[in-house]
Order: structure tokens, then C-alpha cells, then sequence
């Protein structure tokens, strides 16, 4: 009962907070400036991760959930949200923006977050990190924060993606037993669908860092809480195959900069939806479109939760491949698109240039 009333106050608090953190950043002038890397035109409202916060914060509490886990989940993510939403103020030096992340992942592993082993993908014994398993933990952490921070890019693609990841996780979290794990889950995933109503295309407002790098934080600690307790050879994927559409653009991202040689960090249009866009699709059904391929991974890595260990093993097989030769055809791979794709590219622009 109390899960269905966190997970209710969740949906609503994010739906009816939202136009207030709208009303508070146009007061304030807190706003999303169009640029030639962005794909809208007019000043937008970047606050709205407040009221994603605001829901996960409130749909938590009434779980009735009150463990040193969720109290630290709650902390470390706090000081997460707050990073991002000073910087969506103040644009404040990544130095600083990352070691607020930091501390929040810090805080997390006293509360227990801890990769403390992995499984041996060859032979299924377990390998201890030992001293290492603090620093992973936090690498983690800021990883997947950051991973879903970079898909920010169009609207309702955050939000919907990480609803649909948090919706896996705790399908997953369920067959697994992990009942307070699904069931934030349930509140993170209610509270990015409140807010999804004014940031689909078109977005009334966006998340803005506060609200993006608090999803990824709280997705990538959930995985922790309720994914990477398995003792089977496949249980060290399950997280990577939920998160896969964040975690893959950001592992192509870095791939293809290393590949053309060109610095890691260096900004570039070859993520996932920048490449569906310039094939020829609209804002929306670029979205879409990676909505239907987060659902797939989703049902994935549920598969290879339930299934046997031979099972699963091909499950991942196919979606590793499907994943990278889809990758390596649209461009995002190596940043460049396949021969065929290209010149079907080339043709339709010719004809829109005679047209």
C-alpha cells in the first residue's frame, strides 16, 4: 500500500511543482540560451529537475521505507541535485561540478553503496576489489551521472529514457526480491513521467543539469541497491544493459574521438539523437525512436534476469551486436556512416536542394 502512495505522490508532486520551478527560473532569468549546438530556438526554462527532485524526495519518504540506505540515497543525491542546480545558476567550473558529484557518491558508500565484488565473466567466481572498491564505486557513480546528463539533448529524451530504465530496474529489482530497490525505482520512474508532461516536444521547460544529473546519479545508485547483488556470471551486465542507451553514446562518444583522433572532451554532433536528426527525422520521432530502443534493452536485461545463465549469455550476444553494428551504420560508432546510408542521405538531400 505505502508503495502505490509514494509512487502516486511521486507522479503528482513532479506534475504540479513543474510549472512552478517554470514561473521561478523565468523570475529569475534561469534560462536555456538557443546556440548552434541546440536544437531550440526560443529562451527555455531550465529548472524543471526541481520538481523531478521534489517527487523522488516525497514518494520516498511516504514508502515508510526508513533504513540508512535510502537516508544516505536521499542525502547523496540532494547534494547531487544542488551541484547541478547551482551550476544551471551560476555555470560553475567542472572542477567544482564534479567534486560535488564526488561527494555525493561518497556519502552514498557510506551508506553501503558499495561494489565490493564482481563476478569472473569466465568461470563465475567472485573477485574481491578489495581497497579498489571505493573508487569504483564513486567512478561509477559520476559516470552514470554524467552519461545520462549527455543525452540531454532534445526534448522529453532524458526524462523518458530514464523513466523507462527506472521502470526496467525495478522489474528487475522484483524478480530478484529487492523490494525497497523496485520500489524507488517506481517513485524515480513516477516522478520523471509527471515531469515528461511539459518537457515533451514541445518543452515548456527543461531539467537542466539539477534534474539530469540527479536521474543519473539515483539510476546508478539503484543499481547498486538492487542490480549487482547476483551471483551469477551475468548479473555484472544486467546495470550496463538498462543504462545501455546513456552508457553505449557515451562509450561511442569517447571511441570516436579517440578513433578520429580529436580530444575526449571535445564537443561534437555524433551523439545518437544528433545523428537520427540529421538522417531525416523529426524531433519527435528521433525521440521515439530511442524510447523504442531504451524499451528494448529494458526488456533485455529483464530477459537475462530471469532466464538461465546459457540463456541470458545469448541474450546479450545479440543485443552487444544489434547494439554496435547499428552503431557502427549510423556513424556513431567510428563518425562515419555506412556507404549505403550515405548516399541515400546525399540523394534525398540532392532532391530537397532541386525541389
Amino acid at each position: 500500500m505505502f508503495t502505490w502512495i509514494g509512487i502516486s505522490a511521486a507522479f503528482l508532486a513532479a506534475l504540479l511543482l513543474t510549472p512552478v520551478a517554470i514561473r521561478l527560473a523565468r523570475k529569475y532569468n534561469i534560462v536555456d540560451v538557443p546556440n548552434g549546438r541546440k536544437v531550440h530556438s526560443t529562451p527555455t526554462p531550465r529548472m524543471g529537475g526541481i520538481a523531478i527532485y521534489a517527487g523522488f524526495v516525497l514518494g520516498s519518504l511516504l514508502l515508510a521505507v526508513y533504513t540508512r540506505q535510502v537516508a544516505c540515497l536521499l542525502v547523496g543525491s540532494s547534494i547531487v541535485m544542488l551541484t547541478g542546480l547551482i551550476d544551471d545558476v551560476k555555470d560553475i567550473s567542472p572542477k567544482l561540478k564534479l567534486l560535488g558529484q564526488v561527494l555525493g557518491a561518497l556519502v552514498l558508500v557510506y551508506g553501503g553503496f558499495t561494489i565490493r565484488f564482481i563476478t569472473n565473466p569466465f568461470n563465475g567466481s567472485m573477485i574481491s576489489l578489495g581497497f579498489m572498491a571505493v573508487p569504483i564505486t564513486v567512478v561509477w557513480l559520476v559516470g552514470i551521472s554524467n552519461a545520462v546528463n549527455l543525452i540531454d539533448g532534445l526534448d522529453g529524451l532524458c526524462s523518458g529514457v530514464s523513466m523507462i530504465a527506472a521502470l526496467s530496474t525495478a522489474v528487475v529489482c522484483i524478480s530478484q526480491g529487492e523490494f525497497t530497490a523496485a520500489a524507488l525505482a517506481g517513485v524515480l520512474a513516477a516522478a520523471a513521467l509527471g515531469f515528461l508532461r511539459y518537457n515533451f516536444n514541445p518543452a515548456k521547460t527543461f531539467m537542466g543539469d539539477c534534474g539530469a544529473l540527479f536521474l543519473g546519479f539515483v539510476l546508478g545508485a539503484l543499481s547498486l541497491m538492487g542490480l549487482s547483488k547476483g551471483s551469477t556470471v551475468i548479473s555484472v551486465f544486467i546495470p550496463f544493459i538498462i543504462l545501455g542507451i546513456p552508457v553505449f553514446d557515451t562509450f561511442c562518444a569517447i571511441f570516436r574521438r579517440v578513433y578520429l583522433k580529436k580530444p575526449i572532451f571535445a564537443a561534437d554532433k555524433m551523439h545518437l539523437h544528433q545523428t537520427l536528426l540529421s538522417m531525416g527525422l523529426s524531433h519527435r520521432q528521433t525521440v521515439l525512436t530511442i524510447y523504442a530502443l531504451a524499451l528494448l534493452m529494458g526488456i533485455s536485461a529483464v530477459l537475462m534476469a530471469i532466464l538461465s545463465t546459457a540463456q541470458a549469455t545469448v541474450v546479450l550476444i545479440l543485443v552487444a551486436c544489434f547494439t554496435f553494428l547499428c552503431a557502427d551504420f549510423l556513424g556513431v560508432l567510428r563518425g562515419k556512416q555506412a556507404a549505403w546510408l550515405s548516399r541515400q542521405l546525399a540523394k534525398r538531400k540532392n532532391s530537397v536542394d532541386h525541389s
